[in-house]
């Protein structure tokens, strides 16, 4: 995860995803906790809707549609600023 934030220590966790268990880290298990969710609910809807049962194919797609999500997020991010850097 991030960086250890001054002050909070990290907490071992157990979580799963796509029906494995990791151990993980974190100075943040509520956020952890979201990031786990997002990642197990995106595997489970590749899962569903192709052919494959490979647990490492339905990793990789669901990395890949969630980088497609982040950067579309970004170009309307970095879209946001250039516009608001014109109303300067």
């Amino acid at each position: 995860m991030a960086e250890e934030r001054k002050g909070v220590a990290a907490q071992r966790v157990e979580v799963e995803i796509y029906g494995e268990i990791y151990r993980l880290k974190t100075d943040d298990p509520d956020g952890l906790a979201r990031l786990v969710q997002m990642v197990d609910s995106t595997m489970k809807s590749i899962s569903q809707s192709t052919r494959t049962f490979s647990g490492g194919r339905i990793a990789v797609l669901a990395a890949l549609k969630i980088a497609e999500d982040y950067m579309q997020l970004k170009k309307d991010y970095d879209e946001l600023l250039a516009l608001l850097d014109e109303g300067k």
